[in-house]
């Protein structure tokens, strides 16, 4: 009978241990795919500083959309290094979304600000404040939605890229895999989607005009001839001899 008793004893116990040991994993076990996660995200931004990357997660995004109506549907996109790319190009962007980009360290705090001031009035996010290495960090990794827990890992990786890369290199890869048109991804193929010419040969309008679209590029590509594309145009223009190249 004491054995039968010492059983009904210490079930009890043991199931208030495992219980404690479920709890634990519930807590631990998400914890450990983030870092796992954010493991995974610094490897590949290592890997990157020696190799180009294929593809990106919008490139990704942006054909599965594609192949939704046209199964054979194929992104514009061809590498050329850095010294094949337009200065013009370089300053047109650089002018255009992000004026202090080879001074941050890869967030610009006061345009975060200024831009949770306004998401705040319009009481949505409207606009992100991010700097050329968060939109890159954004293009290579994450989705296009707005919301504040993918912005905390965009910030999160803009600083893994400005760790293991300069400036230079951060730049050249931004402008071989950002959008500039439905399914036109890098410099070289907006230059010939848009000019029939090459990065390389872009004049100062043609930089400044591909630079402006960059925000809303696929209905830029629809619309190629709005009143504020050309205004918008002709201010970067003005700007672009200020803009300081890494």
């Amino acid at each position: 009978m004491s054995g039968v008793g010492t059983l009904k004893a210490g079930t009890p116990a043991r199931a208030k241990t495992g219980g404690r040991r479920w709890v634990k994993w519930l807590i631990l076990g998400p914890l450990l795919l983030v870092v796992l996660l954010q493991l995974y995200f610094f490897a590949m931004v290592c890997w990157w500083t020696q190799f180009n990357p294929s593809s990106t997660s919008m490139m990704r995004q942006q054909l599965s959309a594609l192949r939704e109506k046209n199964p054979n549907a194929k992104l514009e996109q061809v590498w050329v290094p850095y010294a094949r790319i337009s200065n013009n190009l370089k300053r047109a962007v650089i002018a255009s979304e992000d004026a202090n980009f080879s001074e941050h360290d890869g967030v610009d705090w006061d345009a975060l600000e200024k831009a949770y001031e306004r998401n705040n009035k319009k009481h949505r996010v409207v606009g992100g404040g991010s700097t050329i290495t968060q939109q890159l960090a954004k293009n290579l990794f994450l989705s296009g939605s707005r919301n504040y827990l993918r912005k905390g890992q965009e910030l999160v990786i803009a600083y893994m890229l400005e760790a293991v890369m300069d400036k230079q290199r951060i730049l050249e890869i931004y402008l071989n895999v950002v959008e500039f048109g439905r399914g036109v991804f890098g410099a070289e193929a907006a230059a010939r989607h848009y000019f029939r010419t090459s990065a390389a040969n872009l004049n100062t309008a043609q930089a400044a005009r591909l630079a402006v679209m960059l925000p809303n590029p696929r209905y830029y590509d629809r619309h190629r001839d709005t009143n504020y594309l050309a205004r918008r145009t002709a201010i970067i223009q003005r700007r672009m001899n200020a803009a300081e190249l890494p």
